[in-house]
């Protein structure tokens, strides 16, 4: 036995071979994995090596699993659903009672953190664990009761509840404006100004790329002033406030932030993610009441910003931009 298991492939090859096998590309699976797709082409490769087998046919523009992967991935998806049973029932008898939020560490810094505490007035018997993650976890493997996550209405899933969508404009501290910086009257001015960007050198997020912002209002070649990159959207934010230079702001994200003076947005023009915000409740937990009064709660919140968001800000015309959200619970 003890030889066996020391002949078994590395855990994360066969992940990354479950992953490649159910979604049928090396690129969507190296996203759901959080790796490049080169990344996890070499270890198919390795694993395709270990094994003495072709997994994979690998097509143009296509990907098939041969049919002795297709046996192997049936086998390796079944023993994987079983260890992921075996560690959720260990860490449900190790952990304390309470309901298990995931999401991205900057929607859980500038979104649910801020308003936990209207959750806990409304059910203080609730203990509530915020797992900020930028990982994309499978509810049906993790310990996680509810995901919030940022996706295309498309691809949705059907059970999903919609919070909102998301507008895209410039924010700034405005004490860069108060000390005598130049004005921002208009997206040109931007060059006189530092630009806080995202990193991604992936390209994972295009919409929170400046350049894409810049080009959607007229200034596809500006050069700004300088610029700071940052690996964290909450750090980009982060530097905003401290006035460090202009970002581009995400609301209702930022919301809270624009409503109590940290950050001003000085043009009016927005640019429109075609993304919204979703919560996914793993089917195990969606009968625990604890987890639909989360949910419930989520809910609320998205409304009240919504509502909030109708009534403080102008309106200019009858654009998408500043239509209320619309928030709907998918039907399977």
């Amino acid at each position: 036995m003890h030889k066996t298991l020391r002949a078994l492939p590395s855990l994360d090859f066969l992940r990354g071979f479950e992953a490649a096998g159910r979604r049928l590309s090396f690129t969507l699976a190296a996203e759901e994995l959080f790796l490049t797709q080169s990344a996890l082409s070499r270890q198919i490769k390795a694993l395709e090596v270990a094994l003495g087998i072709a997994l994979f046919e690998r097509r143009h523009r296509a990907l098939a699993l041969t049919v002795k992967g297709a046996a192997f991935h049936r086998a390796v998806t079944e023993i994987l659903e079983g260890l992921a049973s075996a560690a959720e029932s260990a860490r449900s008898a190790a952990r304390a009672p309470g309901v298990t939020v995931s999401t991205t560490v900057s929607f859980a810094s500038l979104w649910i953190i801020p308003r936990l505490e209207r959750f806990r007035a409304r059910h203080p018997e609730i203990e509530v664990y915020v797992s900020a993650d930028d990982r994309v976890l499978d509810l049906r493997r993790s310990d996680v009761d509810i995901a919030v996550r940022y996706l295309p209405d498309a691809t949705a899933p059907e059970d999903a509840a919609r919070l909102f969508g998301e507008r895209m404009l410039p924010v700034v501290s405005p004490r860069v404006l108060a000390r005598g910086a130049p004005p921002l009257r208009n997206p040109g001015d931007l060059a006189h100004h530092v630009l806080l960007h995202l990193d991604d050198p992936e390209g994972r997020t295009p919409w929170l790329d400046w350049r894409s912002w810049l080009a959607s209002n007229g200034q596809p070649g500006l050069k700004a002033a300088g610029s700071y990159r940052f690996r964290l959207y909450d750090q980009v934010i982060q530097a905003a406030v401290a006035g460090q230079g202009v970002a581009l702001g995400r609301i209702p994200m930022l919301a809270e932030h624009l409503r109590d003076g940290r950050l001003a947005a000085p043009f009016p023009k927005r640019y429109d993610s075609a993304r919204g915000y979703f919560a996914l409740t793993a089917p195990r937990a969606a009968e625990r009441s604890d987890v639909r009064h989360f949910l419930s709660w989520l809910i609320d919140e998205a409304v009240q910003e919504a509502r909030v968001g109708e009534t403080r800000e102008p309106r200019r015309g009858n654009t998408r931009g500043n239509a209320k959200p619309k928030l709907r619970r998918r039907s399977k």
